[in-house]
């Protein structure tokens, strides 16, 4: 009789779904030999081997590929269950797991606090990861809800307004246009940009803003985070397109300038995002009226 823990699958079935141990070990916020000792551990308890390593790359045996179909059923059944015990416990206790973009990280605390603090019991769980990550979670159903700047196109979901979200082109305070009015397009288009990786909500939104107007962007370097999109614009390395919350809380702002160019800022909104059809639970149902109701207050 095989002994398999709930960790056990939980480990795998991020692993599967991940193929990096690194990349698994961050997600259930565990190092990576904790990882390699339930996988160690299910192998044992199994009997037979569920996924070869060949150099960093991880693949799943047959068997690997069966235990992982049963494991996303599995926890889309767990979720289930959570859920109607959440239910039926109310607003007393219960759980909230919120997934957002890495640029909400800047108001998301302030979002999620007031709501814990009229309910202390309920465990908030608060994941901040990048666009494609976030799309993963969704596209699986993980969480309770997702807050993203700019809903999918490929997976059913339904998206809400929530906030607007300002994007601002961002320059070098020393920068020539800084200080100049109603900046033309063509000026723009003869910038240098910095951009995120592809999928990012700000660089789709200005890849899509060039493509409407037949020009070629001009792209002088990928970064990963907001954060040294930041220093790269300091550094004199070019200019970007950025929400506005991003700038709130620069301790550098100073060295910044808001480029002031006809038809910006661009007025997007933050969404919350479900899978389309998903039955909320009352937890969730309960924070996004929260959230509706009390948005300006929570902002000030």
């Amino acid at each position: 009789m095989m002994h398999v823990t709930m960790r056990q699958l939980s480990t795998f079935e991020a692993l599967a779904r991940l193929k990096s141990f690194s990349a698994t070990a961050e997600e259930m916020h565990v190092s990576q030999p904790t990882v390699s000792k339930q996988i160690k551990a299910l192998h044992e308890s199994v009997g037979v081997l569920l996924i070869e390593q060949i150099g960093k790359k991880i693949f799943l045996t047959e068997a690997g590929e069966a235990l992982y179909e049963t494991c996303v059923n599995w926890l889309h059944m767990w979720n289930r269950f959570e859920q109607t015990i959440a239910d039926l416990k109310g607003l007393k206790q219960g759980r909230l797991s919120v997934c957002a973009v890495t640029t909400t990280k800047y108001f998301m605390p302030r979002l999620l606090g007031p709501f814990l603090s009229q309910y202390p019991d309920i465990d908030i769980q608060l994941e901040v990861v990048n666009r494609d990550r976030l799309l993963e979670r969704l596209a699986r159903n993980q969480d309770d809800l997702y807050i993203m700047g700019v809903p999918p196109e490929n997976i059913e979901a339904e998206a809400e307004p929530f906030m607007d979200n300002p994007l601002v082109l961002v320059a070098p305070a020393a920068h020539p246009l800084a200080r100049r009015k109603r900046i033309d397009f063509k000026t723009l288009a003869r910038e240098a940009f910095l951009l995120r990786e592809r999928g990012s909500g700000t660089r789709i939104a200005l890849e899509r803003y060039f493509e409407e107007r037949n020009t070629p962007l001009k792209i002088r370097m990928e970064l990963g985070s907001n954060e040294a999109i930041l220093q790269a614009i300091i550094g004199g390395l070019g200019v970007a397109l950025l929400s506005q919350s991003t700038l709130s809380f620069y301790s550098e702002h100073r060295k910044l300038a808001i480029l002031n160019v006809v038809g910006f800022p661009l007025m997007r909104s933050w969404h919350t995002v479900r899978p389309r059809g998903k039955p909320l639970s009352v937890v969730a149902n309960a924070y996004l009226e929260f959230l509706h109701l009390h948005i300006d207050q929570l902002l000030e």
